[in-house]
């Protein structure tokens, strides 16, 4: 009987060690996973090109912008930074994406509710393209673009303004989406 008494003593002791042991691990793993989040809160503060957001509604239809901001910093951007006639990303870093909430038009042509890419490609004169692609989450922004996953393509007339907006902003405002960066406003029409 004693020795019936002692195993179980045994497996008893082993089995608090067990279960102690795994809770440790829960506290360990909690606490890896709040040192990671914190660890990617800091890398965005220090990141060169911040994530910025927009969003309001054009005719009652919510728009929702995220893109990564980056800044003139003395750069020539245009024909330079951002070469005319290849596609730019629209921001920095990864894609910026659009979200419609409901069915609109872009600049005349209908384009679903969903979440979209959106691409520009500059031109040295007249009319910029503007590009809507169905593949919005990607993480190399331009790199991974894909020409055959575009649900449109539209022509947009830049305008140029005298003051600088230094660092890249895009806002959800009438008439739809509007690019500032350097002295380029590039209005996109949104109904």
């Amino acid at each position: 009987m004693k020795k019936v008494d002692t195993l179980f003593l045994a497996w008893l002791v082993s089995l608090v060690l067990v279960v102690s042991g795994c809770a440790g691990e829960n506290k360990a793993s909690e606490e890896a996973e709040r040192e990671e989040t914190e660890a990617m809160e800091m890398k965005e503060e220090e990141r060169a090109s911040p994530m910025k957001s927009s969003e309001a509604k054009i005719n009652g239809k919510g728009i929702f912008i995220q893109y990564g901001a980056p800044s003139v910093k003395g750069r020539t951007i245009w024909g330079n930074l951002e070469a005319y006639g290849e596609v730019w990303r629209t921001g920095a870093n990864e894609a910026t994406y659009v979200s419609f909430e409901q069915d609109v038009m872009v600049e005349g042509k209908s384009v679903p509710a969903g979440k979209y890419s959106l691409f520009t490609i500059p031109a040295e004169k007249g009319p910029w393209t503007v590009i809507l692609n169905k593949d919005w989450d990607l993480e190399h922004g331009h790199f991974q673009y894909n020409e055959k996953n575009d649900v449109i393509r539209v022509q947009v007339q830049p305008e140029w303004k005298e003051d600088i907006q230094e660092q890249l902003k895009i806002t959800v405002t009438e008439p739809g989406i509007v690019v500032r960066w350097e002295k380029l406003n590039l209005p996109i029409k949104v109904e």
